[in-house]
């Protein structure tokens, strides 16, 4: 069955398209549901196809050759991930797991060519998406050489709100169940260094939440302590 056009359609990827143009794209292209923590694809696995995220959230982890785990980033809805042909890779660099239930449409490698000759802005939105990844890896690398364990924390909780936050009575929560476990692997730390900072800055009001689950009380705090300017 053809999958309805608006699906994508209200989507800035896809902005500017026509109805017959969004229905080529998504003729290429097959939709599936994705438990919270089922693997969509694997490092270093062959890349026949890449991705777009309707709907949940995606954790994008590195294995080390040391066998640690690292969350390099999360996808949010309406992001292409996976594009790994746009790279001119034949494998994954990384694996991808669903951090809540996804919907997730997928093409054929094939597809990519089409695409990007047919829709140059698609493609050209891809690449972009991809430079801005390299740029946020890039900063990923000056906060592990550069930064205390608390601002490396501070840094990438704020990452998260500012991709995923949404407002709350109690503050801005990160849309999606994220752990200790989950941060540590974030920051190039340990659980227990995480909970202990995270318990600390509960007690000062900065950070809120329960398992799973982490609010922003004070983000002007948190943001003082990403930068080395708390009094």
């Amino acid at each position: 069955m053809a999958l309805d056009r608006s699906l994508i359609a209200g989507l800035p990827t896809f902005q500017g398209l026509g109805d017959r143009d969004l229905d080529a794209i998504l003729s290429l292209a097959r939709a599936s549901h994705v438990a919270r923590d089922a693997e969509i694809f694997a490092q270093d696995a062959a890349a026949e196809q890449f991705h777009l995220l309707l709907s949940g959230h995606v954790r994008v982890v590195r294995t080390t050759p040391a066998g640690d785990q690292v969350i390099a980033r999360y996808i949010n809805e309406g992001e292409f991930f996976g594009i790994a042909v746009a790279m001119g890779r034949s494998t994954y660099p990384a694996s991808a797991v669903a951090a809540a239930d996804c919907v997730v449409l997928t093409w054929p490698n094939r597809a990519w060519a089409e695409i990007q000759a047919r829709f140059p802005a698609v493609g050209a939105g891809a690449y972009r998406t991809i430079g801005e990844r390299l740029q946020e890896t890039q900063e990923r690398v000056v906060e592990m050489s550069t930064q205390q364990v608390e601002q490396r924390i501070a840094s990438a909780v704020l990452r998260l709100v500012r991709q995923s936050g949404r407002k709350t009575g109690e503050g801005i929560e990160i849309d999606f169940p994220i752990t200790r476990q989950d941060i540590a692997e974030m920051t190039g730390t340990t659980l227990h260094t995480v909970s202990r900072v995270l318990s600390a800055w509960e007690e000062q009001g900065i950070v809120g939440g329960g398992r799973q689950k982490v609010v922003v009380t004070d983000p002007h705090a948190l943001l003082l302590i990403a930068e080395n300017r708390r009094p």
